[in-house]
Formats: structure tokens, C-alpha cells, sequence
């Protein structure tokens, strides 16, 4: 595409991008609607970011003029340009009424109305910001959550969906959400419910739909629980997560959400054990191996250090066989973060679990150079502190090395 000027009134002070529904507030400059909204909210005070003064506080919405003829000449301008690729502004919908949002929150207890007034309850928060805060002043959490509840304890789908979709777009705006949620074993089990659908049970594509949505409502779900529900997470729930992060379809954020619910879980004992048992391990090993992006390999190795610090842990990570290799491969490549982590592992596997076997197995996948490596890098002292313990816990072994004798020999002692 042609680099084209742009005019400098299309463009929002706030967002630097060009205005989709230009609203002009009572101190004469102009801002797209999105992005002045969510100036007010994140701001303590009701001020205009260009002249720094005070607006109206009692209404939002009355100190906003949408700018109809800028829009209009910001849509001809894209419709003339469309020919260098630029997309045409749409018209702005109308605004969503508090009125309603609070009748749609109604219907949704009327169970002939359920299903419809979940499309529309979908469509709306799909569509901005401001759609979700209304539907959240009008408590649509607590009737959703209540729907989903309901779809579990009956075996039904219908609706299922969209109840997913809109209460992880009015989670955030929806503070009423975290209270409902806090407590509810019911909530979770549905949850742990939906993770298990199987293929077989209904169309491939809308099962991947439902367990990444419940995936990503899971995650901001697992933050809120009480430690009592944590401690007494079920296999079961574990068992399904394990299966989503099996799923090579499953979306990226679905299994950032999936391995944050792992490294929230996992300071509770008994749940490391069901993870474990889950066979998580063998999982985020083969995940890892397919090289992520960077923060999804600093939360696989987050859940392996923990997992690791019990033999059982240990023991799964050194029946794989490309275990040993694939934590001392990441090191000095990812980022601080993963090199303090993969040096934790296998200096609990150095510690713990180094059989005469796993010793020569680490010299020979290139663990014990990796670790020389690190002792050479620009690492923290403290790191380099605690790879020096782990070769000197089998420098008997390792000394006969070539690629790492000369450093043993001048190691400091």
C-alpha cells in the first residue's frame, strides 16, 4: 500500500488512529468515542486530556456531541483511498440503552427467551466497550453464570455459547462477577463440564468454540475462587485441562489461560499430584518442543519447576525422552525468566533424582554444557551460584568430558 498523508483532524488525540465515531466533548476537541470513554475510566477526574480541563461529572454521555459531518467526511475519505487499502469507517450504531440492557437481563430468566436474548446479550458486547459496561450495570454476570449452572445440572448446550462469550466480555467491567463466582462449586463443575466435551457429542468445531471460551472464563475464574476451592480442585478438572493443551487446534490464548490455571494451582500439594496424574507433564513437554511464543514457554516452565520439586514430578519429566533436553535447550534462549526456572528443574533432578542413568543422559543431551555455558554468560550471581552447585554434585562423572573438563578443572573451589 501507498503510503498516504492522512488529515490531521481524522486523527483521535488519544488513540493516534483515525476516528470511527468522533464525538466532540464541551471543550471543543474532538475524540473518537472509544477511546474517550475509556480516558474516563482509567482517569480519576472527568478532564479533557488536550486542554487538561474539567467536564461535566454527573453524565458521560451528555458531555459527548457525536460529530456527524467529520464522520461522514472521514468515510468519504476512506471510500476514495479504498483503492490503496483503506477500509471504509462504518456507521456507528446507535447506543446501547441502560433501558434495554436491563430488559434483556429479564428475558434472560424467562426460559423461551433464553437463547434469543443470548444472540442479541453476544452481539452487543461483541461490539465495544460501551456495550459491555452497560450490560454490566445492568448485573447481566450473575443471570449468565446462573444460565451456565443451569445448562450443566440439565446436560444441555443451547445458549451455551453465547453465555461463555458474554460473560468473559463483561468480566472485567462487571464487579458483581468475582462475588457470584467466589464459592461456587456449582460454577466450576460446569466449567470442568464443558473442558470434557468429546467430538463425538456434537459438531468438532463448536466443542473447540466452548472449550476455548471456558478456558479463558476459567482463568479469570481460578483468581477469584476461595484456597478451600482451590485445595479441592477434582482429577477430573485437571484431566480436561490436560486434553485442551493436547488439542493442536486449540487457540493460543486458550492455552495461555489453560497454563495459567496450572501455576495458580500448583502450590497446593495435592493438586500437583493430580496434575501429575493428569499427565500434564508428558503434554507440556511435547507443547514446549513445538517452540512457543516466549510467554508461553516462561508459564510451561513455571508449572514443570513446580511440579519437579516432588519425585513423582521428576520421575514423569525424566520418562520422556526428550525431557532433559528440551529444559537444557531453552536455556539462554528464551529469556531470564526460563533460564532461572530450567536451572531450578534440573538442579532438583541433580539433587533428587540423578541416578548414574540420568547423570550421563545430562552430559550427553548437552545439559551439563548448557550449564557451563551459563557460568560464561552475563547471568545473575545467584544463578550462576546455583549452577555451579549442580556440577560440582557429579563432577566425578562429568570431568571425563573433553567439552567441559577445562572448565571443571578451572572451576573455582
Amino acid at each position: 500500500m501507498e503510503e498516504i498523508q492522512i488529515p490531521e483532524y481524522f486523527i483521535c488525540p488519544i488513540s493516534l488512529q483515525i476516528m470511527k465515531d468522533p464525538v466532540t466533548v464541551v471543550t471543543g476537541i474532538t475524540y473518537d468515542r472509544e477511546s474517550i470513554e475509556k480516558w474516563f475510566l482509567t482517569t480519576n477526574g472527568m478532564t479533557c486530556p488536550v486542554t487538561k480541563q474539567l467536564l461535566p461529572r454527573d453524565n458521560n454521555d451528555d458531555s459527548m456531541t457525536p460529530n456527524h459531518t467529520l464522520r461522514r467526511l472521514i468515510q468519504q475519505w476512506c471510500t476514495v483511498n479504498a483503492t490503496n487499502g483503506v477500509d471504509r469507517i462504518p456507521t456507528p450504531k446507535f447506543p446501547l440503552s441502560k433501558i434495554y440492557a436491563v430488559k434483556l437481563v429479564r428475558n434472560l430468566r424467562v426460559p423461551h427467551l433464553q437463547q434469543a436474548t443470548l444472540k442479541k446479550m453476544e452481539e452487543l458486547v461483541t461490539e465495544n466497550e460501551r456495550n459491555r459496561r452497560s450490560m454490566a450495570e445492568a448485573n447481566a454476570g450473575k443471570p449468565v453464570i446462573t444460565f451456565i449452572v443451569t445448562c450443566f445440572k440439565e446436560g444441555k448446550t443451547d445458549g451455551l455459547l453465547e453465555a461463555l462469550r458474554v460473560l468473559h466480555r463483561v468480566w472485567s467491567v462487571d464487579e458483581q462477577i468475582k462475588s457470584v463466582v467466589t464459592g461456587n462449586n456449582d460454577f466450576l463443575e460446569a466449567l470442568t463440564w464443558v473442558l470434557g466435551f468429546l467430538d463425538h457429542e456434537m459438531d468438532h468445531n463448536h466443542v473447540l468454540s466452548l472449550k476455548i471460551e471456558a478456558m479463558l472464563v476459567l482463568k479469570m475464574t481460578i483468581s477469584v475462587i476461595t484456597p478451600n476451592q482451590l485445595d479441592r480442585l477434582k482429577l477430573e478438572f485437571f484431566n480436561n485441562i490436560s486434553r485442551v493443551l493436547l488439542d493442536k487446534k486449540i487457540s493460543q490464548q486458550a492455552v495461555k489461560s489453560a497454563l495459567h490455571v496450572l501455576v495458580e494451582a500448583c502450590p497446593w500439594g495435592r493438586n500437583r499430584m493430580k496434575i501429575i496424574g493428569s499427565g500434564a507433564i508428558f503434554q507440556l513437554i511435547e507443547l514446549e518442543l513445538l517452540k512457543p511464543e516466549k510467554h508461553i514457554t516462561e508459564l510451561i516452565f513455571n508449572v514443570l519447576a513446580n511440579l519437579c520439586c516432588c519425585a513423582d514430578g521428576r520421575a514423569q519429566l525424566l520418562k520422556h525422552d526428550g525431557g532433559i533436553a528440551m529444559v537444557s535447550k531453552r536455556i539462554l534462549r528464551v529469556s531470564p525468566a526460563t533460564d532461572d526456572l530450567a536451572v531450578q528443574i534440573l538442579s532438583s533432578i541433580a539433587k533428587f533424582s540423578a541416578t548414574h542413568q540420568v547423570v550421563l543422559e545430562m552430559l550427553l543431551v548437552g545439559a551439563v554444557s548448557k550449564l557451563c555455558m551459563v557460568m560464561q554468560a552475563d547471568c545473575p550471581a545467584y544463578l550462576k551460584k546455583k549452577v555451579r552447585g549442580i556440577l560440582r554434585l557429579h563432577s566425578n562423572v562429568w570431568n571425563n568430558s573433553p567439552c567441559i573438563a577445562v572448565y571443571l578443572l578451572t572451576m573455582p573451589r
